[in-house]
């Protein structure tokens, strides 16, 4: 007979006793940096008066997103490598799906909305201060993080409402939409189309708006006459292209691409880079080839130093 994997306590994720202690300390390091790192950019773009710009206040929100986006997964992922099975209990796999998709999805729109900013400032200098004034800059902020969270209410419902007798043991390390759907009991055919409409709101639609703004800065920066503006105009914009294409590159291949027999253990290795690796980048990338924000650590580093003495 039958029984609804809902009335069992836990799921259970993939085993990895071979590697646990090294990979504990790697995961350990990494999500140590990860909060470093975005951490200073949060202390540097508040810090510093001069970085009280449109473009510097989204880069607060990314590195906020980026704590909490690789939070929702590495503790209990830590925890699981201390224990001797790594078990998730059924509302905490709820939870961390509901948190995963959320920051996920509201990321995708943050840096379309990151896009657009640097298309506003190259291609209509004169009139960006009003176009993205603090109104506009707060709202469109707070527009991504509802639509974010509105999407990952939608899938999380839509999934966890389906019947699981197959199995509890998800071959992942957290709870992902396509692992956890393989354990549902009945035809996923409709849930799945409903995921890949989601899927082009979420992720292609805003990839799209990227593709529109960098193809009209690009034609923009062309046109300049200055060599020296044409390397400052690019270089205002070229992190965040940096990092659209880990993330964009990353989240294509995982959820785009075909299904085919291999793919479970090439889902977890993708997984792992932009849940775990390519939020460590963001500040290296931003801190490296900015020079504002360089220049507001150093003040603060050099200010942190200074109060230590005194």
């Amino acid at each position: 007979m039958e029984r609804n994997l809902t009335a069992r306590i836990e799921f259970i994720f993939l085993d990895l006793k071979d590697l646990q202690p090294l990979l504990f300390v790697l995961v350990l390091l990494i999500y140590l940096i990860t909060l470093i790192g975005n951490g200073l950019i949060i202390t540097v773009t508040v810090a510093d008066l001069a970085l009280h710009t449109p473009m510097y206040f989204f880069l607060r929100n990314l590195s906020v997103l980026e704590i909490c986006y690789t939070s929702v997964i590495i503790p209990k992922t830590l925890t699981n490598l201390l224990s001797e099975q790594q078990t998730i209990s059924f509302l905490g796999c709820v939870i961390q799906m509901y948190f995963f998709i959320f920051f996920g999805s509201t990321e995708c729109g943050l840096l379309a909305i990151m896009s657009y900013d640097r298309y506003v400032a190259i291609c209509n200098p004169m009139r960006y201060s009003l176009i993205m004034n603090r109104k506009v800059t707060l709202s469109l902020a707070a527009a991504v993080w509802i639509a974010g969270s509105m999407v990952a209410c939608e899938q999380t419902v839509a999934i966890f409402t389906l019947p699981f007798c197959r199995s509890n043991k998800i071959n992942h390390f957290f709870c992902d939409v396509l692992p956890i759907l393989r354990l549902v009991s009945t035809d996923t055919s409709f849930i799945k189309a409903i995921l890949a409409f989601l899927t082009v709101v979420v992720i292609v639609l805003p990839f799209l708006l990227i593709i529109a703004s960098y193809t009209s800065i690009i034609r923009t920066i062309l046109k300049m006459s200055s060599g020296e503006g044409r390397r400052k105009a690019f270089s205002t914009c070229s992190s965040h292209l940096i990092t659209v294409t880990l993330f964009y590159g990353s989240t294509f291949v995982t959820y785009m691409r075909p299904s085919s027999n291999g793919s479970v253990d090439i889902d977890r290795a993708i997984s792992l880079f932009y849940t775990i690796i390519t939020p460590t980048f963001n500040p290296i990338i931003y801190s490296l080839r900015n020079k504002e924000v360089k220049e507001a650590l150093r003040k603060l580093l050099g200010r942190s130093r200074i109060s230590l003495f005194s």
